[in-house]
């Protein structure tokens, strides 16, 4: 996640996008210094068996409320579904408005370091339309280096961009 927020600075005028998509929390979690001696001491303490923490006062478990509350997403709405479009040419050049060269695919999944640069800069005339798509950009890269980064994170599934089409 550093890598990437080092990569890619957000444009002011994306924030109000990446806010009306939720994902500004995710965004924030960034910033937050990690306490590795606490992970290390919940680790030791996690039981698999009954995905609980076992600790002196008892089990503890992290219920998706939890979640939702550490990383600012809402989960009192409809469950987010989509069809993966398989299409990628049409899919990126429709919502990020530029189509990514074949050594920027893996698969169905897009380099992030491309994502950067090619949409992380929007000109200082940008519309409504160019804004939106750098914020499509920015939220793919965030859900890939974050949420549901591969294991090198360094790219993120196109499954993920038809799902940013509306920000309303």
């Amino acid at each position: 996640m550093r890598a990437f927020l080092s990569m890619w600075r957000m444009d002011p005028r994306i924030r109000p996008y990446v806010i009306r998509a939720g994902f500004y929390g995710i965004y924030r979690l960034g910033h937050i210094i990690i306490d590795w001696p606490l992970i290390t001491c919940l680790v030791e303490r996690w039981r698999p068996e009954t995905h609980t923490f076992h600790v002196p006062v008892g089990e503890m478990t992290i219920t998706l409320q939890d979640v939702a509350i550490i990383l600012g997403l809402c989960i009192d709405r409809p469950a987010v579904m989509g069809a993966c479009v398989l299409d990628v040419a049409g899919l990126c050049g429709e919502l990020l408005g530029v189509i990514p060269p074949d050594d920027a695919i893996r698969g169905f999944a897009i380099s992030i370091r491309w994502l950067c640069q090619q949409l992380s800069t929007p000109s200082p005339d940008a519309d409504e339309v160019a804004l939106q798509r750098s914020a499509r950009g920015f939220i793919l890269a965030l859900m890939g280096s974050f949420l549901f980064a591969d294991k090198k994170g360094v790219h993120v599934h196109l499954c993920f961009l038809s799902l940013l089409r509306d920000f309303t």
